[in-house]
């Protein structure tokens, strides 16, 4: 582990390297940069809302003076969801319009997710109210940073009594299942999940 390597919440000056980091590891854990031209576009839908919605569940690692990983998420699904419609989603609706008809490039699946966020709620999922992102820039991985973040987030869930979390990860993403499963968490059956595998941790 880098010693110069700092946990600590994240911070409104943290905006660019949150940007940064999420969409560098939005493709499968990889660079997502060329599959979406607009580079802010990953990011408003799984990084910057719950930044602005929910910092006191947002965290960083930080070296060299900026942050490389982070987590964030909320600790109630369903009100996240509510307020990403109605206070999130205002912000950015017109830089990114919701397609036509069915999405028919990466960049419309992606705007058509933004404008769906309901799809967030799902009953299977409703014993583990919370749920989270996590990622660090490559060349931070298994270094321990990635444990120190998420035993930060679960532990300010416990705080507020949180009786379990879920995430949602994309199946061919290996290394991530990899880092979950050694964290305790198991996989949630879900109806339909399409290109994602859910997994749950209870808290109680």
């Amino acid at each position: 582990m880098a010693s110069s390597a700092v946990l600590r919440p994240y911070r409104p000056a943290d905006r660019e390297a949150l940007i940064d980091i999420c969409v560098r590891t939005g493709h499968e854990g990889g660079d997502a940069r060329p599959f979406y031209p607009d580079h802010e576009l990953l990011p408003s839908i799984f990084a910057e809302p719950y930044a602005v919605l929910e910092p006191e569940l947002a965290f960083v690692v930080e070296d060299g003076g900026r942050a490389v990983g982070y987590v964030l998420g909320t600790a109630d699904t369903a009100a996240f969801c509510r307020r990403f419609r109605e206070e999130w989603l205002p912000r950015v609706a017109a830089r990114y319009p919701a397609p036509a008809g069915p999405p028919a490039s990466p960049t419309e699946v992606m705007c058509d997710l933004l404008h769906r966020p309901e799809r967030m709620v799902l009953g299977e999922l409703d014993a583990y109210p919370a749920h989270l992102h996590i990622d660090l820039l490559p060349g931070h991985q298994r270094q321990g940073h990635g444990r120190r973040l998420m035993t930060a987030y679960l532990d300010a869930l416990r705080v507020r009594r949180v009786t379990g979390v879920h995430l949602g990860m994309v199946t061919a993403n290996t290394p991530a299942r990899a880092f979950y499963d050694r964290l305790c968490f198991h996989q949630i059956p879900v109806a339909d999940p399409g290109p994602l595998t859910y997994l749950g941790l209870r808290l109680d």
